[in-house]
């Protein structure tokens, strides 16, 4: 088990990717639904992600009052992947909408910030399961090939999961 001190380094680390991967892959546990593509705004403060969807969307309708999410992320470079995990729901957080409000956002809704169909969603972030590589593409086949030959499995990166209540 990780210590307190790696638990909040790799998630200060997750926030850091959430920063620059900007969207990945969200779901709602328990509701027979395939992840979907989303944009996601990262809070690395409060540990919370946040996702600006419209109201008549199977997502929304998934959630209801309330649910358990999931949502992962992989690097561009393929060396840093994420799956995440806590309640979320609908936020009536009207501060927060217009912070996060940008063009990209607006294009999807024709009324603008006021338009009824737009739905902030909470995450607030439980768990998150963690995999980076730590060695480039060379060292990667040198490891592979030193695994075949010795069967010592391959060192290539590490793997955490980071309890957010720990990680605080």
């Amino acid at each position: 088990m990780a210590t307190q001190a790696e638990q909040k380094k790799m998630a200060d680390d997750l926030f850091d990717m959430l920063g620059t991967c900007r969207t990945g892959m969200l779901g709602v546990e328990g509701s027979g639904q395939h992840m979907q593509p989303m944009t996601h705004f990262a809070d690395p403060d409060t540990r919370e992600l946040w996702y600006v969807t419209a109201r008549q969307t199977d997502l929304v309708r998934a959630i209801g009052s309330g649910g358990t999410a999931h949502f992962t992320i992989t690097s561009d470079k393929d060396d840093f992947y994420a799956c995440m995990s806590g309640p979320i729901g609908q936020s009536n957080d009207r501060e927060r909408l217009e912070t996060i409000w940008s063009p990209m956002v607006e294009a999807w809704f024709e009324g603008g910030v006021d338009d009824p169909e737009v739905v902030l969603l909470r995450m607030p972030l439980a768990s998150a399961s963690v995999w980076r590589s730590t060695v480039g593409p060379v060292q990667f086949g040198i490891e592979m090939v030193r695994a075949l030959a010795t069967d010592v499995r391959p060192d290539v990166g590490e793997h955490m999961v980071i309890d957010f209540n720990v990680a605080a």
